[in-house]
């Protein structure tokens, strides 16, 4: 089939992903440390009370996100603008998500508990509901970038590829932060203003410049290629469209199933700190991972030319339970010692991220084949909610797992420190070792969670392609009448 796009569009569809989700990755675990272990210290506020109660506050951001994927999914798809439907929500949106997100690291100054929380409920909600304004239509741009589907592979694979690399951006923007705060204030002076979380603040603020120059580059350099149908479709008719499909609703349905596999995320952090020594390590306990996620995408991108999504999903998700499996018995068996532990963990890391290659391209791969059989059998054309629908069930999975995370934290018996100058308190073998187990063992039953749905989805290679064909043929038809009716 014919190819559409230009060279330096796959790249920037890339650049602009990698803006997004280099504030959207930071946001989550970083949010959580800082409000469970700088924003109070020192206000007179129990630190337990608002570690338990954090669950709740990562929750209820996760139903409102869940809420704007639908509302928002909407609205693309009844947006009409010279720029198409859906760069003018990432382009003009980026700026107002910035803002908000360096608000969330600006804590008042108050020893009220009451008003502590209602402030980590509404600061948090808010830049939950901004991030989806353009995180989601980022999502579904892939869908109508080009309507040949080998090509959309490609650009997907290659943009998503630079959406993991930017998840995991914040982590090395972290040291950076902190090795010029240390040159400038001394380190004197930096232990203390590390105590207060200031290197968190100044982090975020960089990590929402960067959000907002990379998407800009992304912008004026990309198009949408597939023309969005005329016709008005209801919001009752749109959610049906979404949640009646087969094929969509089981994609769907794998954040669900596998929403803990996340919950690493949340003591990710607690594990460089206490495992590597700092959590500026973070980078150096991550980084395997990350290089581990982008070979696997690289690999995944390879078997996605060979096998059908179907295959390549359930096999990686096997792959995945087994990785983590194996990291948990192995650090079991040598201990939580750090000078022991430390290389065969970092190593053992590199290949559990092979697994993230999978979940982070193959849906996104299946979402667009099913716009594509969405408007094959209805005429009409709703990426936008095609992808909110998808979207929506990853934000229920993300507020369980924000829930989730919180409270195995609480059940692993974490305690905080309420040292000014101190930011980490000493925590217990015991503890240590349930963090093992919430970064390994339970994310892995998740893992294998996730793919039961899979099982029911049947949009394989030769239908795609069926599909694909007919689609270009209706398009073609089309826009020959139109013509014909111009010129009459």
């Amino acid at each position: 089939m014919k190819r559409y796009m230009k060279k330096s569009e796959i790249w920037t569809f890339g650049i602009g992903l990698f803006g997004v989700s280099l504030l959207t990755g930071w946001m989550p675990d970083y949010t959580y440390t800082f409000f469970n272990d700088f924003a109070f210290k020192g206000s007179g506020i129990d630190p337990a009370s608002i570690t338990k109660m954090l669950a709740y506050v990562f929750g209820f951001a996760g139903i409102v996100g869940a809420v704007c994927e639908l509302v928002i999914g909407y609205l693309v798809d009844r947006t009409r603008t010279k720029w198409g439907k859906i760069r003018p929500w990432i382009g003009f949106g980026v700026i107002p998500m910035a803002v908000v997100a360096m608000f969330v690291f600006i804590a008042p100054k108050t020893g009220n508990y009451k008003l502590a929380v209602a402030w980590m409920f509404i600061i948090y909600a808010l830049y939950t509901a901004a991030a989806c304004a353009v995180e989601s239509p980022a999502g579904c741009f892939g869908a109508c970038c080009t309507p040949n589907p080998e090509e959309r592979g490609d650009a997907i694979s290659i943009a998503s590829i630079f959406k993991a690399i930017g998840q995991s951006g914040g982590m090395a923007v972290l040291p950076a932060v902190g090795f010029a705060m240390k040159a400038i204030m001394g380190k004197q002076q930096y232990k203390t203003a590390e105590g207060q979380g200031l290197d968190l603040v100044i982090s975020t603020a960089v990590c929402a410049l960067g959000c907002v120059l990379f998407t800009m580059i992304f912008f004026p350099n990309n198009r949408e290629r597939v023309p969005y149908t005329e016709e008005k479709v209801s919001l009752k008719e749109s959610l049906k469209f979404v949640f009646t499909n087969k094929n969509l609703l089981m994609v769907s349905l794998t954040k669900f199933t596998g929403f803990g596999r996340g919950v690493y995320s949340t003591v990710s952090l607690y594990i460089a700190v206490y495992l590597l020594g700092s959590k500026d390590l973070k980078i150096a306990l991550l980084l395997p991972m990350g290089i581990g996620t982008a070979v696997g995408m690289l690999i995944v991108k390879k078997l996605l030319k060979m096998l059908d999504t179907k295959k390549v999903y359930i096999v990686c998700c096997l792959y995945g339970a087994l990785s983590l499996t194996v990291l948990f018995v192995v650090s079991k068996a040598i201990g939580f010692v750090p000078k022991e532990l430390t290389i065969p963990f970092l190593i053992i890391n590199f290949f559990v991220g092979l697994q993230h290659g999978n979940t982070n391209l193959t849906p996104n791969v299946m979402i667009a084949d099913c716009v594509d059989e969405i408007e094959w059998k209805t005429g009409k054309r709703q990426e936008g909610l095609c992808y909110a629908g998808f979207g929506f069930f990853s934000k229920v999975a993300a507020a369980l797992t924000k829930s989730f995370g919180p409270a195995l934290v609480v059940w692993a018996g974490y305690v905080t420190s309420t040292n000014a100058n101190v930011a980490y308190a000493t925590q217990s073998q015991t503890t240590l070792d349930r963090f093992l187990m919430i970064y390994t063992i339970i994310p892995a039953i998740f893992v294998l969670g996730q793919m039961i749905p899979i099982f029911f989805y049947d949009l394989n290679g030769k239908k795609r392609d069926m599909i694909a064909k007919e689609l270009q043929e209706r398009r073609e038809k089309a826009a020959a009448l139109k013509t014909t009716g111009e010129e009459a």
